[in-house]
């Protein structure tokens, strides 16, 4: 809803090219939780912050991050669960 389609279709890719490293970090991928929240939003000049959550064998990993360009954000939050995982 706050995203518009063609940055979704983007973020689709971002979180798809992560996903397939997760599930090979993972030994039984359970979910992987994502939730954005926009702060500080004005035009041309708003924050995103995101939260990325994995349930691993009942074991959960979390990260976040907070950046201006949304795209380098959900990059940011899933690099940093990738080395959690790692």
């Amino acid at each position: 809803r706050v995203i518009d389609s063609a940055s979704m279709i983007v973020v689709k890719k971002i979180i798809g090219n992560h996903v397939k490293r997760i599930s090979e970090l993972t030994k039984k991928l359970e979910t992987l939780h994502i939730t954005l929240k926009p702060i500080h939003k004005r035009e041309k000049s708003e924050k995103y912050e995101i939260y990325a959550k994995v349930l691993d064998d009942g074991k959960v990993y979390a990260s976040e991050a907070t950046d201006r360009n949304l795209f380098v954000a959900v990059d940011n939050v899933l690099k940093k669960l990738v080395n959690e995982l790692d």
